[in-house]
């Protein structure tokens, strides 16, 4: 016993069974063991044996019990036992013993005793005889009852035995078995001339313990055996095997020649290395091996260690208790093999055993060679030829004649290495092996492999054949993602070369691998690839007959399996859609079409196996026709009938209107669209009128206008029938003659820059016709060209693109001009092309196509740049003839963002945007296994398309690389001759031939150096003082809780010293209890236990005391289980958790967690936690990083064992007490530690927490991905000081907020921030006065004085304009320092603070004057604020979250990867109008294959390297069974499987490759909704809106003298120059071009310039300063619609927007098993466009009414407003930077603001008239700007977190109201002209 107090604790039992009985049946009672008998086999050790007891009974209870009292220990034994040890034994102390025998009811009466060590001794020396065995003189114990065997053979042996002394044994259990050695070197007759003994010990790596020739007595032996020391660490067997052969069993050591030679294992796991071919070796090197097992060993493992037979050679038992039931078996064999051994050596011939010589290996092929070897000497009977493979196997062998010295060895594997190993066998013996190794060749494989006679469901493939193959293995399968899966295999004979593959899905790309099999070994693949035909489109589309509202479509049949066509058609602008499927017929006439309208045809055909790519083509229906043939005949003097012959037979109604030509009113009828005629009556006599006509049909379109002239009768008395010659008077009267000459004026053929203008000639008496054109806009001077008057038809050129032109046509005849007729027309934009797709993607290139845009083009411009890496755009030029491009040296796996420019005459048009991505190049699922000290390995999943892997590995410490390069088939390879204790880092690079992908890269480190076993006592001596608190840990103040692993490995002496560490570190702390560092400890095993909680102890020495009171729970490891039952039960309120302090964990452990510890501790450090990780012998290192807290340098600890607390102890407390330092806690914000305060947390300003907070709500900040805070009027934002900074302010510190001034923020001074103290009055705090423009910072100097400083200037005001900002107010001993926007602009003098009360508040925008007896808080938007106790914080900031300010290279992240590029996209937008069908692309041919190179000459054999890596990977394994693999390593318990593979796939497939490129299809009919795509690409600007109307004139304002001319100002947010979406439009185009570089474009953009090319490779340098307003661009990009954003600040009115082009097709969605899906519904109409009230122009005089004429041109410009600027956040999902611009003299225009939008206020308007006037509350010391007034006396706000209330009882608590403003929205309204008559009445219908 080690101690007599502690006898319970130290009481250890070991029992030893003897001998079994097989008791017959007895009846009744349990019968009691008898005839008890004590002998003592050591020092503190008992033997106790009894007799068994009659009958049947299940087991004996033993108990012992210290006759001095103390805990009886209790056994359960089998009812084979009847013998037991009983060690740890006190010599002087009486034990009493009791025996029962107990069956599964009952008991027997127990067996009693009584013993103690001495006594039996002192009796055991009087019955001792005199004469003494002089062998036992020397024994080191008397020996038993009943001695155990001794091997009394003279012959001699060497026994090395080898022991186990992994971590896995443990300490108690090593005890047992030093005992068991003791028993077994006890029956030899050791000595330096007779049998030797020597140990060695194996765990990591293996010691000699002694050699063989270290001891020569037994007595020397077996102290040695006692004092063998336990090492701890892993279970490499293999190595210790290595190990003994190399050190052990040499002359040097001890053994010697001619004598038996045994090896004696005793191991309680697997190996976790390989242990066959070290045995094998031990045992050819005739060593015989005995392997002992114990507990987990593996029985089939100590069969391959142990020689033959296993029924002698090997032993296992159950326990380490049970191993002396097979010490008697092991010496007797031992003892018997020795003598077997002593006559084999003794009657072998004397002549020498030469072995034979000179291997040499030849006739290498793939599936064997030849082996030879020069004779051995003397008579060899057989030569005995052993080889396997290098990287495991079984050996095989071949035995041959002695008189042969040549063998062949057949049927190997390919491209292996060989051991082999050539023995001379005697007559009654074996030489040593003669040794080398060669590799296999690799197996020959196919060639050649053609796929032809391709069809739509199957392909021919053929290759060469390879000479002396079983058979050829074929696996064909689909390449498309998802279908990858659907792998078929077919088997065929040697002779067949040729073969067809059918069942193919059409248009289907496929992988056909070819191998040649040998038996049931396959070769290397040959593998090809091809595309099945897609199933056959009509061709030859032609569109006749085409009419306003019809069109004709003929076209080629498909094929005689069509079964039908489907016929979509499509307004290309997607607005409406249709479709009707046909029969089996070649023509269809489509009907119910709109005039004028562009109409996109997809014609599929429809097979069984589904439908084809669609046959696609577009027509444009003709202009609604006019009616003809309009006359005036049947006049009288007050009516004529007007006849003309109708066009159309659905036309609706005609509006007749008629005007006398003198003036007067017009008058207007409608008409059946049925009539062909009219009459109208009461007209006045004798005159002229013009008669107009205007058919208007069923879908409510118009016709052209036609007019004609006619007159009435005069009133005459003339006698009709009379006609006289001197008369002038006829009986008919005459009729005007009107001359029109032109009819049916139209305008076609548009181009980007020419109109087409043909007309029909009424009249031939005309001479000329004049041409007259001028833009719409009326902003260039009219042109006129004549034409004669033969000539009908002009082209107009050069005019501008996308522009409308009115055209009018004059008749000019001899004697004057005729009526002239007029018509609009309108060229066509710059389009950009249109349908960008994406196809053969490959791992360095892809190809992009798109459809032509409708005008002619000058060639396209191709810009692509990668989006997650950086590098340069680059750009190429194509010409007008292509619409495809294959992009080649592209990096693989990596996103590009393209764009494709049309090129004009004019200029460029906009970009037709799009992402492409190369396939990804590189391994998955890097891992390392079997890491040791020098020594580890990685493995990888195969990459299906490599053909090599470069693995490189560097040292971290030093940077020392080394790399090899690998085949294409090799999932792994090892590193050696490392050092240990390093980390490296693995890098695997895929090769496909001359292409090689990124690095995939793991971090792993070697294992370090054992450490010696603990020597120390196992209970340590309890400390005799209270420990006193160290420097560092003085002013530590925070909530501390321990981990403590309890589970079953750690053990009782390891767990006494953790409580020993726990005690020191605590120790270290100073005050303990709530105004210092509270400490919680909980023990973890398999479920947590709370030992006790935060608040339990408020001293130190109770503490203290409670820490040792902790008892060992035991269990398994679950260490996240306990991290999250700290965050549950620890850290809470009710367990003393306390607000604002820092929250400090630490995890001590010795094993890897059985559960998840990664999320639960990232969330918590998340939550402010601290954590710090243990880790102890076996601990998972990476695992400590994943719980510690970053650095890991200063947060994660290993030590080797428990005794190295001691070496971490320092520094850990050191870390521990910086960490708990209340002034300043280390937090984590964005991944980073910094020392402060996180204040948005400490205010509730966070997502989790902000609604709790009354009048605050949550808003998209900057970039639209961060979110900030509006705090409404009179929130009043505040926490108890106690709470954020119950220590106070550091002297040196940085106050960092981001935000931004409101529109309603009042002009009047508000605290941004602010420290109160009981009185509310201000300590300390930050001061913006929005009227004045200033900044002031406040606090109290350290001699009790208020001190405030004051900044102004331009910089500073930037701060008020309603943009964000971020400032950095840096406040040291000596300074104040202003940082706003990651600039410094200010810096004043300042004395050194004194400290805070923290009995106070702190509040978040207080107004520094109050308007009524509460206190008010001002507006504001809030997105960052924390407080960094360092004043440098400021000059490392990078300002990432403004717009203006981030550089993306050196910025992370944004939180949703929003921003004005490509590379991020934002939240889904809702789902755009439907694109037009894309045009398939002609298939590009097949290269020719490259000529074969010659084979190259065969290499040297190398010599022998390090082992070498696995083969190749082999096929599929579907029919090819593998050999089977070497036993696997000892591992621990796994984690969690991932789930399995997905199953077969249904019936719906997934989408295939992208094909080759196809003419442009329609969308499929209406389907299920897929999934959102990304964001389309901005579409082209709006078509022109109506002019306003002029804007009402402001109220005159009083003349000023002029002023001089002001600053600069800031650049602006964005405006809103016209409506939302044109302003997210304008800015998203904007923002693209900036980010790309392109500022030449831009500017085209801005001032309606066309411009030049220009190259994309130049980044951008940083935005210069707002040049002068430029004159207005065009309008631009519709943006993606998003949520409603902010608005800025109105700028002036913008011009009309133009009409928009339709956007580009969306992505193709997965069709449905092989066929195309049923398209969409169309998307939903967007917003109608909205005008608005332009700017008043100048007074002009006014004129007289004039006729009413064609619409003008709207009024001259207003005044240019102050620069735009462009926020990024307008190009994501919704918008939200707004900004608002410096007020100006100029009249503000009312404009139509969007929900919940900011107001352009009146500062007098903010209070009514019920708001009392200031209220002075007390004296306040301010700066001279607030001097006039005192700061109030605030009434505070009840804090939303305080749970002190009755602290508060004389406060007024209150929720704060949030004022809302509402105004008027002037409209504008646009109405369309109506014909009324003169009296303003409007016709009738």
């Amino acid at each position: 016993m080690l101690c007599r107090y502690e006898i319970q604790s130290c009481f250890l039992l070991a029992f030893l069974t003897v001998t079994a009985f097989f008791i017959s049946d007895a009846q009744g009672q349990v019968s009691p063991p008898t005839r008890l008998r004590y002998n003592v086999v050591s020092p503190d050790s008992v033997q106790i044996s009894w007799k068994a007891p009659k009958g049947q009974f299940t087991g004996y209870k033993l108990l012992v019990t210290p006759s001095s009292g103390g805990k009886t220990n209790q056994l359960i034994l089998q009812n084979t036992a009847t013998k037991a040890i009983i060690q740890g034994l006190i010599p002087d102390q009486n034990y009493a013993l009791q025996i029962i025998a107990f069956s599964e009811d009952e008991e027997s009466k127990p067996a009693q005793g009584q013993f103690r060590i001495k006594d039996i001794e002192r009796r055991k020396e009087t019955s001792k005889s005199k004469v003494k065995d002089p062998e036992k003189t020397n024994a080191s114990k008397p020996a038993p009852e009943g001695s155990l065997f001794t091997c009394k053979t003279p012959a001699i042996a060497d026994i090395v035995i080898l022991v186990d002394g992994s971590w896995s044994i443990g300490r108690f259990n090593f005890r047992l078995v030093r005992l068991f050695l003791e028993n077994l070197v006890s029956a030899f007759n050791v000595g330096s001339e007779k049998t030797r003994v020597g140990l060695a010990q194996y765990s990591g790596d293996p010691r000699i313990e002694w050699h063989l020739n270290a001891y020569g007595t037994k007595d020397a032996v077996l102290d040695a055996v006692r004092n063998l020391p336990y090492k701890g660490g892993n279970t490499l067997t293999g190595l210790a095997l290595t190990y003994i052969l190399e050190n052990s069993f040499k002359p040097e050591a001890g053994a010697r020649p001619g004598v038996s030679k045994i090896g004696i294992l005793i191991t309680d796991g697997k190996s976790q290395d390989d242990v066959i071919p070290p045995a094998k070796n031990l045992r050819d090197a005739g060593i015989e091996l005995f392997a002992i097992g114990v507990k987990n060993a593996d029985i089939n493992e100590l069969k391959e260690i142990a020689s033959e037979p296993d029924s002698t050679h090997v032993y296992n038992v159950a326990d380490f208790n049970f191993m002396h039931t097979i010490v008697e078996g092991l010496t007797r064999t031992v003892c018997s093999r020795v003598e077997e051994q002593e006559k084999e050596i003794k009657g072998t011939i004397v002549a020498s055993l030469g072995a034979p010589s000179d291997l040499v290996t030849s006739e290498i092929t793939a599936r064997g060679f030849r082996v030879s070897w020069t004779h051995a000497p003397g008579k060899v009977e057989k030569y005995r030829v052993v080889y396997y493979p290098t990287r495991g196997g079984q050996p095989e062998e071949v035995v041959v004649d002695g008189s042969l010295s040549t063998a062949v060895l057949k049927n190997l594997m390919s491209l292996t290495e060989y051991q082999i190993a050539v023995f001379a066998i005697y007559s009654n013996a074996a030489s040593e092996g003669l040794r080398g190794t060669e590799t296999t060749l690799a197996l020959p494989m196919a060639s050649d492999l053609q796929l032809y006679d391709v069809s739509q469901s199957s392909m021919r493939a053929k290759w060469n054949g390879v000479a002396g193959a079983t058979g050829y293995m074929i696996l064909y399968a689909p390449l498309t993602e998802g279908l990858a899966a659907d792998e078929k295999e077919i088997k065929i004979g040697e002779a067949s070369t040729d073969l067809e593959l059918d069942g193919l899905l059409p248009n289907t790309e496929y992988t056909v691998t070819v191998y040649a099999m040998f038996g049931e070994e396959a070769s290397d693949p040959l593998t090809g690839q091809e595309t099945t035909l897609p199933l056959s489109p009509p061709a030859n589309l032609k569109f006749s007959d085409v009419g306003h509202s019809s069109a004709k479509l003929t076209w080629d049949p498909a094929s005689k399996n069509v079964n039908g066509y489907r016929i979509m058609y499509v307004k290309t602008d997607g607005t409406e859609t249709n479709e009707v499927e046909v029969g089996r017929v070649s023509t269809h006439t489509l009907k119910s079409l709109t005039s004028l309208t562009e109409y996109t045809v997809a014609i599929f055909s429809l097979y069984d196996e589904g439908q084809s790519e669609p046959l696609t083509g577009s027509f444009t229906t003709k202009r609604v026709p006019a009616p003809q043939h309009l006359e005036i005949d049947e006049a009288s003097t007050d009516s004529f009938r007007v006849s003309w012959k109708p066009t159309s037979s659905d036309i609706a109604f005609y509006r007749l209107a008629w005007i006398p030509l003198d003036g007067g009113d017009s008058e207007e009828v409608v008409i059946n669209g049925n009539a062909d005629s009219h009459v109208i009556e009461g007209l006045l006599p004798n005159t002229e009128y013009e008669v107009s006509l205007l058919a208007v049909f069923d879908d409510e379109t118009e016709s052209e206008v036609v007019a004609v002239l006619g007159a009435t009768f005069a009133r005459t008395t003339a006698i009709p029938t009379t006609v006289t010659t001197t008369s002038t008077t006829t009986s008919k009267p005459t009729t005007a003659v009107f001359r029109t000459g032109i009819r049916n004026l139209v305008i076609d053929d548009e181009t980007t820059s020419s109109l087409r203008v043909i007309w029909d000639i009424s009249d031939y008496n005309v001479q000329q016709f004049r041409v007259t054109y001028l833009t719409a806009k009326g902003d260039r001077a009219e042109e006129a060209v004549m034409v004669p008057g033969r000539q009908n038809t002009l082209l107009l050129q050069p005019l501008l693109s996308d522009t409308e032109y009115k055209v009018t046509i004059t008749p000019v005849y001899s004697d004057g001009e005729g009526v002239s007729v007029s018509a609009p027309g309108k060229t066509l934009p710059l389009s950009a092309p249109r349908n960008l797709r994406v196809s053969d993607e490959w791992y360095n290139r892809l190809r992009i196509s798109w459809d032509a845009p409708p005008s002619p083009t000058m060639g396209y411009r191709i810009v692509y740049k990668p989006i997650n890496i950086p590098g340069p755009a680059l750009e190429t030029f194509v010409g007008d003839d292509i619409n495809t491009i294959l992009i080649l040296n592209l990096f693989s796996g990596t996103e590009y963002s393209v764009k494709v420019f049309a090129s004009y005459s004019t200029g460029f048009s906009d970009a037709l945007t799009g992402v492409a991505k190369t396939l990804y190049l590189g391994v998955t699922n890097l891992d390392s296994y079997q890491v040791r000290m020098t020594s580890l390995c990685a493995q990888w999943q195969l990459h299906r398309h490599a053909t090599a892997y470069r693995v490189v590995i560097e040292s971290l410490v030093d940077g020392k690389k080394r790399e090899v390069n690998l085949g294409g088939g090799t999932p792994r390879h090892c590193f050696f001759e490392l050092m240990p204790g390093t980390e490296y880092k693995v890098s695997v690079h895929t090769q496909l031939q001359e292409i090689e992908g990124p690095a995939v890269s793991i971090m792993e480190t070697t294992l370090p150096f054992p450490t010696q076993p603990p020597t120390t006592p196992s209970t340590p001596p309890p400390p005799p003082t209270i420990p006193p608190a160290k420097e560092v840990c003085k002013a530590a103040k925070a909530d501390l809780a321990f981990l403590v692993d309890g589970s079953w490995s750690i053990g009782d002496d390891n767990f006494n010293k953790i409580i020993s560490f726990l005690y020191s570190t605590v120790g270290a702390l100073d005050k303990i209890g709530p105004d210092g560092t509270q400490v919680a400890i909980i023990q973890f095993s398999d479920d947590p236990r709370t030992e006790f909680k935060l608040n339990a102890y408020k001293t130190k020495e109770t503490l203290l005391e409670a820490i040792q009171q902790i008892a060992y729970k035991g269990g398994n490891t679950k260490t996240g289980k306990a991290i999250k039952h700290a965050r549950e039960v620890l850290f809470t309120g009710e367990a003393g958790m306390r607000r604002g302090i820092p929250k400090v964990l630490v995890v001590i452990t010795d094993g890897r967690s059985q559960d998840d510890v990664n999320k639960v501790s990232r969330e918590m450090q998340l939550d402010g936690f601290s954590f710090f990780a243990i880790g102890v012998a076996d601990a998972d290192y990476s695992e400590l990083v994943n719980i510690g807290s970053k650095p890991s340098e200063r947060h994660v600890f290993f030590v080797d064992d428990f005794d190295a607390f001691t070496k971490i102890e320092d520094e850990l407390i050191t870390f521990v007490c910086e960490t708990a330092s209340a002034t300043c806690p280390l937090v984590v914000k964005d991944g980073n530690n910094f020392a402060g305060f996180k204040m948005m947390e400490m205010f509730g300003l966070v997502e989790k927490e902000f609604s709790a907070v009354e009048g605050v709500s949550m808003e998209p900040g900057t970039f639209n991905v961060y979110p900030c805070y509006r705090l409404h009027k009179d929130a009043l934002v505040s926490q108890p000081t106690k709470y954020l900074h119950p220590e106070g302010l550091p002297s040196d510190y940085t106050i960092t907020f981001l935000f931004r001034i409101l529109p309603d923020t009042p002009q009047e001074p508000f605290a941004l921030w602010e420290i109160l103290n009981e009185e509310y009055e201000p300590l300390v705090g930050v001061i913006l006065d929005n009227g004045g423009k200033t900044l002031t910072f406040f606090n109290y100097d350290y001699k009790g004085d208020f001190q405030t400083v004051t900044f102004e200037g331009p910089e500073i005001r930037k701060i008020f304009y309603g943009s964000f900002h971020k400032l950095h107010v840096v406040i040291s001993k000596t300074t104040a320092k202003i940082i706003i926007d990651c600039k410094q602009v200010s810096e004043k003098t300042i004395n050194a603070a004194g400290n805070i009360s923290s009995d106070g508040i702190e509040v978040l925008g207080r107004m520094v004057r109050s308007r009524g007896p509460r206190d008010n808080s001002a507006p504001l938007q809030l997105q960052m604020f924390d407080i960094v106790c360092a004043t440098s914080w400021a000059n490392r900031d990078k300002c990432c979250e403004l717009p203006g300010l981030r550089d993306e290279e050196t910025c992370p992240a944004l939180p949703h990867a929003c921003s004005c590029s490509e590379a991020n996209k934002g939240p889904l937008g809702p789902p755009g109008p439907p694109g037009g069908p894309g045009v398939r692309g002609a298939k590009g041919h097949r290269g020719d294959p490259g000529p074969k190179g010659p084979d190259g000459p065969r290499g040297e054999i190398g010599v022998p390297g390090p082992q070498g890596p696995p083969g190749p990977q082999g096929p599929s394994g579907l029919s090819i069974q593998g050999l089977p693999g070497p036993p696997g390593e000892k591992g621990e318990k796994g984690d969690l499987g991932f789930p399995g593979l997905q199953g077969v796939p249904g019936a719906s497939g997934s989408p295939g490759r992208d094909g080759a490129q196809g003419q442009r299809g329609l969308p499929g009919k209406d389907g299920p909704t897929g999934p959102q795509g990304p964001p389309g690409p901005t579409g082209i600007p709006g078509a022109p809106g109506v002019p306003g109307v002029t804007g009402s004139q402001g109220p005159q304002g009083d003349v000023g003298a002029p002023g001089p001319p002001g600053a600069k100002g800031e650049r602006g947010e964005r405006g809103d120059l016209q409506s939302q979406a044109m302003v997210r439009a304008v800015a998203r185009q904007v923002c693209e071009q900036l980010i790309q570089g392109h500022m030449a474009r831009y500017n085209s953009i801005l001032n309606q310039i066309p411009s030049q090319s220009v190259s994309t490779r130049t980044i951008a340098g940083p935005p210069g300063e707002p040049g002068r307003p430029g004159a207005p661009g065009p309008q631009g990009e519709q943006g993606s619609p998003g949520m409603q954003g902010f608005p800025g600040s109105p700028g002036q009115p913008g011009r009309p927007g133009e009409r928009g082009l339709p956007g580009e097709k969306g992505e193709r969605g997965n069709p449905g098993v092989g066929t195309q899906g049923p398209r969409g519904p169309p998307g939903s109409t967007g917003p109608p466009g909205e005008s608005r009230t332009g700017s008043p122009g100048p007074p002009g005089s006014p004129g007289p009414r004039g006729p009413a004429g064609h619409t003008g041109p709207p009024g001259s410009q207003g005044p240019s407003g102050p620069p735009g600027y462009c926020d990024p956040s307008s190009c994501a999902g919704y918008g939200m930077g707004g900004g608002y611009g410096e007020p100006t003299d100029q009249d503000i225009p009312v404009v139509q603001l969007p929900h919940n939008s900011y107001q352009i206020y009146d500062p007098e308007d903010l209070y009514d008239g019920e708001q009392q006037p200031y209220v002075v509350h007390g004296s306040y010391p301010l700066p001279p700007p607030y001097s006039p007034s005192s700061y109030p006396s605030p009434h505070l706000a009840q804090p939303e977190f305080t749970p002190v209330r009755e602290e508060m009882e004389a406060v007024e608590l209150r929720s704060p109201g949030i004022s809302r403003f509402a105004r008027k929205i002037a409209k504008r309204s646009l109405k369309t002209p109506v014909r009324k008559r003169a009296n303003g009445k409007k016709p009738s219908h």
